[in-house]
Order: C-alpha cells, then sequence, then structure tokens
C-alpha cells in the first residue's frame, strides 16, 4: 500500500505551503507532507513554490529580492488570513512535534539567483535539528528532491545517508528503464508518465530504486500507482487519498479545488 504524502500541505482545502494547510494534513493522518523551499534575501529557507510570490500571497515580488520581515504581514492565507510566510524550520519544528511518525518531503527549486545555496542552507538546517545523519535512510525522517539532477548530487554530496529522490516529467535516456544517477535514491515520476508506462515502477524496483509519484488525486490514479507497486502517492487530498485506499468504494472523488490554481511539480 503506498504511503499519503500531503503536496504542499493539504492543499485542495487550505492555502498551500501554510501552517494550517500541514496541520490539516497532519489531522488527516498524512504519512509524510511535502514542500518547496527557496532561499530568501536574508538567507532563510521557506516553502514557497514560485519564484515569486504573486500567485499565492497577496503580496508582490521575488522571493530572493525578500526578506522573512518583510514578508511578515503579508497575507498567505488567501481565503482564510494567514499572515508571514512558512519557514522551513518552522515546518520540521511541526513534523518533529508530531505524535505520529511522520516524514517531510522538501524539494528544493531550480533554476535560482542563490544557486546551490538552498542546498547547502538545507543541510546546515538538518544538521541543527539532528536530522543531516541518520543512522540509515529508512531512519531518516526527511528526504530530500528536486527536478535539478546537479542539486540532487549537491546535497546527496553533504548528507550522504538522506534519501534523496530524482524528480522528472518526461523519460530520456535510460531513465525509461528505470536507471537513476547514483546520487538518487528513488525515482520520482509525474503521474502522467505512469500512465503511460506503468511498468516503469517494477523496473526502477529490480535496480533497488523505490518510487515517488506525483500529483495524485484522481481515483483511476490512486489505482494505477497502488496497482503498479508505487512506494510513495503526492496528493493535494490526504484524507481522500487514504480513504480511497483504504476502501475504494467507500470514498467519493471529485474534482480537487484548490485555494489558487496549481503549479506543477
Amino acid at each position: 500500500m503506498p504511503e499519503v504524502v500531503a503536496h504542499r500541505g493539504a492543499s485542495a482545502h487550505r492555502a498551500e505551503h501554510t501552517r494550517s494547510a500541514y496541520e490539516l494534513a497532519l489531522e488527516q493522518g498524512a504519512d509524510a507532507l511535502e514542500c518547496d523551499v527557496r532561499v530568501t534575501r536574508d538567507g532563510h529557507l521557506v516553502c514557497v513554490h514560485d519564484r515569486r510570490i504573486d500567485r499565492t500571497s497577496s503580496g508582490r515580488g521575488v522571493v530572493s529580492a525578500l526578506t522573512v520581515a518583510a514578508m511578515a504581514e503579508i497575507d498567505f492565507g488567501r481565503s482564510a488570513t494567514e499572515l508571514g510566510v512558512l519557514t522551513l524550520d518552522e515546518l520540521l519544528g511541526m513534523v518533529r512535534a508530531s505524535p505520529r511518525q511522520t516524514k517531510l518531503f522538501v524539494e528544493t527549486k531550480h533554476p535560482v539567483r542563490y544557486g546551490g545555496l538552498v542546498e547547502h542552507k538545507l543541510v546546515a538546517l538538518l544538521a541543527r535539528h539532528g536530522l543531516a545523519t541518520p543512522e540509515t535512510q529508512a531512519d531518516s525522517p526527511v528526504l530530500m528532491m528536486s527536478f535539478a539532477s546537479a542539486a540532487v548530487r549537491r546535497f546527496k554530496a553533504a548528507a550522504p545517508a538522506v534519501p534523496t529522490v530524482q524528480l522528472f516529467s518526461r523519460f530520456t535516456g535510460a531513465r525509461r528503464g528505470g536507471v537513476l544517477p547514483p546520487w538518487a535514491d528513488l525515482a520520482g515520476p509525474d503521474v502522467r508518465l505512469l500512465r503511460e508506462d506503468p511498468g516503469f515502477v517494477k523496473r526502477a524496483a529490480a535496480l533497488g530504486r523505490d518510487t515517488y509519484c506525483w500529483t495524485v488525486d484522481a481515483a483511476a490514479d490512486i489505482d494505477l500507482c497502488r496497482d503498479a507497486g508505487v512506494r510513495y502517492v503526492a496528493t493535494n487530498a490526504p484524507r481522500a487519498t487514504r480513504l480511497h485506499l483504504a476502501d475504494p468504494d467507500a470514498a467519493r472523488f471529485g474534482s480537487v479545488t484548490q485555494q489558487s490554481p496549481p503549479a506543477i511539480g
């Protein structure tokens, strides 16, 4: 049975990357949370998907040109007021304080103004939380991922015991056969690729690579991932996805309504 990863929190019901979205995801029993991170002008990692904050807040501007203090009075909640950007430090604190064992998937965004600084900042923050050197990969509550292979390689060199996910939205070269670069521990395909080729999951597994699939909301896609043997499914609606996995006849799936138009990845 796949583990359910709350994509940007319970983002079908609460504004993405907000404290309330992640609190709801934990209440809904998500096995893991997922976030995107960028570096602010004052060197903090914040949970924002886009290069700019315009789509997901009442403010405007480029994340790398703004400070956390400058974003403190900006509303990131849209329909329900939620002032201030969520930092990764805060989110890690939420995960560690959760009474249930919960993983956190952290995606570093590229290209960015500060290049590899985001991975260096991430390793340093994990070290401060005592999470950069787990005894084994299975013990790690944090997984790092990126579409940028160089970013995954950079992070793996600095924190070899923390699992990594290579995200991708198309098959290239040997990837269709399940082959990943040595610094990537899990495959991270778009669910659209599995609709085209569900056998990819088994080919990757034969090479020792589990699969993290995004973004899985439709009942047919959940069934596809479960039947293919996907390890982790990223979804905007963790409760509905969990219900469907437990009993497909009991859960009702309609269209997923976002607080704001979703961005890919």
